[in-house]
């Protein structure tokens, strides 16, 4: 029989994305083959230095963490450091997508069409009225840097945007202010290394009372968002999307997998943002998309750890 590959399974850390990332590894290390994986759990906000002294145990490492200092390319760096392999983009392109300002001006050169925005840092001289007067009511107020749409708001008045923005920049130093989109939420799953596939859309439809798929919508359990996939879509948009998530996914020059989010509506499709670690949990996004192309959990797992190691890289399954 041969060794059992030795999983480092990162997860908790620091960001506010703390609890969502402990869930995530729950669900991972249960679904993970204990015939095939022997799994070791760190939490980087307390086990850097036993992750650093035990590397030479480590064959490969699950990144769960989620926001600044794990998804930001700051982990990634960490590991590449200790010479351990990892599931997912590197350094450069985490941090390209994490930052959501770099992002959408790689978006937009790549030729994807992207909501109008501005940017605002904290102090700005900027006032409100020359935000609306640039982009219009209403708007978006998102923290530069951070994900599970966490000090993310609507604001539909002036007195909305100046208390979003003030919400916004608890989060960060940093924020953007961009043109608010209606229509029909989607999001677009890519895997591979060198050859990518995309895999089926994912409509996300809020309940009535939420407006976009903030962090209630997507972490509890009484929300009741739904979620459909495979969309259901003409065939020209779902190809269109799909191919908008490759471009994404090679224009930030990512790897293993991401999850690129859209709003479609009438005058076209509109991407919003990439996420290099996607929630992973059965009922996650991804995973949702991954099971209708063909791949249980446990077998999504097994992929991007393979591709991770650069075990037939190629075509999916």
């Amino acid at each position: 029989m041969t060794d059992k590959i030795c999983v480092a399974l990162l997860a908790g850390g620091r960001s506010g994305e703390r609890e969502v990332s402990l869930k995530g590894a729950t669900e991972v290390a249960k679904a993970l083959d204990p015939e095939k994986y022997r799994v070791l759990r760190y939490d980087p906000a307390t086990d850097l230095g036993l992750l650093a002294s035990t590397a030479h145990e480590i064959d490969v490492a699950f990144i769960l963490l989620h926001g600044l200092l794990g998804e930001d390319g700051t982990m990634q760096g960490f590991l590449d450091q200790l010479g351990i392999p990892y599931q997912g983009s590197g350094v450069l392109g985490s941090a390209m997508a994490m930052d959501k300002n770099v992002a959408k001006i790689i978006y937009r050169h790549a030729g994807l069409p992207v909501p109008e925005w501005v940017m605002v840092s904290r102090g700005d001289s900027s006032s409100t009225g020359e935000m609306i007067e640039c982009l219009g009511l209403p708007l978006v107020i998102k923290p530069l840097r951070q994900g599970s749409s966490l000090g993310i708001s609507i604001a539909t008045t002036e007195a909305e945007l100046i208390a979003g923005l003030a919400e916004a920049f608890c989060y960060d130093d940093r924020v953007m202010v961009e043109k608010f989109i209606k229509g029909r939420e989607i999001t677009v799953g890519v895997m591979g290394n060198d050859s990518l596939i995309a895999l089926p859309l994912v409509e996300i439809i809020p309940s009535s009372d939420h407006v976009f798929f903030d962090y209630t919508a997507k972490y509890d359990p009484h929300a009741a968002t739904s979620e459909v996939c495979p969309a259901e879509f003409p065939d020209e948009i779902t190809s269109r999307a799909q191919e908008y998530g490759l471009i994404a996914h090679r224009a930030l020059m990512l790897r293993g997998y991401s999850r690129t989010d859209m709003i479609v509506n009438e005058h076209g499709i509109f991407i919003l943002e990439t996420n290099t670690i996607p929630g992973m949990t059965p009922t996650s996004l991804l995973p949702q998309a991954a099971k209708v192309y063909g791949l249980s959990f446990s077998r999504l797992l097994d992929r991007l750890l393979e591709l991770a190691l650069d075990k037939g890289a190629g075509e999916l399954p």
